[in-house]
């Protein structure tokens, strides 16, 4: 796969002065605009629209630099406005672009490249599992996305589930895992780091479709599941795990996301303080990473 990501970064070089749409982009990796973009970030650390407009914002830099005018470069990239690529400048670099023009100050940002760098030899455990149609029954609400340390606003969710909730939970509970997940979805389009918003649901699963309105139902589709068992201290590695998930597993497996909520569960050490084996399943396709030229 890294050599179709590198083809792709070379794609973006070659059209940094058109329009680039982020679904034609994803369709060029030959994969899902869904799956593109989450590699792209766990990889990068960035959205593939941050990326892109750092890339312009450095190229149009340079151009300045060899004394272009400011309104040819703001054009070139796309800008609609000298306001509009005076601000977005101003805010990429911390200064203006008159300033590069007069004074000859500069930042750069050079065009990513993906490397595969071996880690120690750690590999990953994980399983294949087939699964029919289920339901995702429990509690829900918007909360910002966190990728280190205790997500305070999780916390109040969990605190927040009524004794009647919990009743009506176990009760629908059967179908495995027979345990309460932590269930992630309709993130924020661009996946902004720290910044943007998901829905988490605390809650079950089940092939039950009647439930009270005391909780919420969210329909998945029968599809397949790789799943990540990972133990130690608690939720350090759950998170180290889906970060590896993202950028070393996926980048180099014969499978792609698909657009349905991922979950985990946690069973806390009973003899271990902030210890516990978790789970994290997240929902696959098999993919032949065929370039779509």
């Amino acid at each position: 796969m890294l050599s179709q990501l590198n083809q792709v970064l070379d794609y973006i070089e070659e059209h940094l002065t058109e329009e680039l749409p982020l679904e034609t982009i994803s369709e060029y990796a030959g994969v899902s605009d869904y799956h593109f973009r989450k590699i792209f970030f766990y990889l990068t650390g960035l959205t593939l629209s941050e990326y892109i407009k750092n890339r312009k914002l450095a190229e149009a830099n340079q151009e300045l630099l060899q004394g272009e005018k400011v309104t040819d470069v703001a054009f070139k990239y796309g800008y609609q406005s000298m306001d509009g690529f005076s601000r977005a400048f101003k805010k990429w670099s911390g200064f203006l672009p008159s300033e590069v023009i007069k004074e000859g100050v500069s930042k750069s940002f050079p065009k990513f490249t993906f490397v595969i760098t071996v880690k120690g030899g750690i590999s990953m455990k994980f399983k294949i599992e087939d699964k029919p149609a289920f339901n995702l029954v429990g509690v829900s609400r918007r909360v910002p996305m966190q990728f280190t340390g205790v997500n305070m606003e999780i916390v109040k969710l969990a605190e927040s589930i009524t004794d009647e909730q919990k009743t009506e939970m176990h009760s629908l509970q059967n179908i495995a895992p027979y345990e309460i997940v932590n269930a992630s979805y309709d993130s924020d389009s661009d996946f902004l780091k720290e910044e943007g918003y998901l829905t988490h649901l605390i809650g079950i699963l089940t092939t039950e479709n009647q439930i009270s309105e005391r909780l919420e139902k969210v329909p998945v589709a029968a599809c397949t599941w790789a799943i990540f068992p990972n133990e130690g201290p608690f939720p350090a590695t759950l998170q180290e795990t889906m970060a590896q998930i993202y950028a070393e597993w996926l980048p180099s497996a014969n499978y792609e996301l698909i657009n349905v909520p991922s979950f985990s569960f946690t069973k806390m050490a009973k003899d271990k303080k902030d210890y516990a084996y978790s789970e994290i399943w997240i929902a696959v396709r098999k993919k032949d990473w065929t370039l779509k030229m």
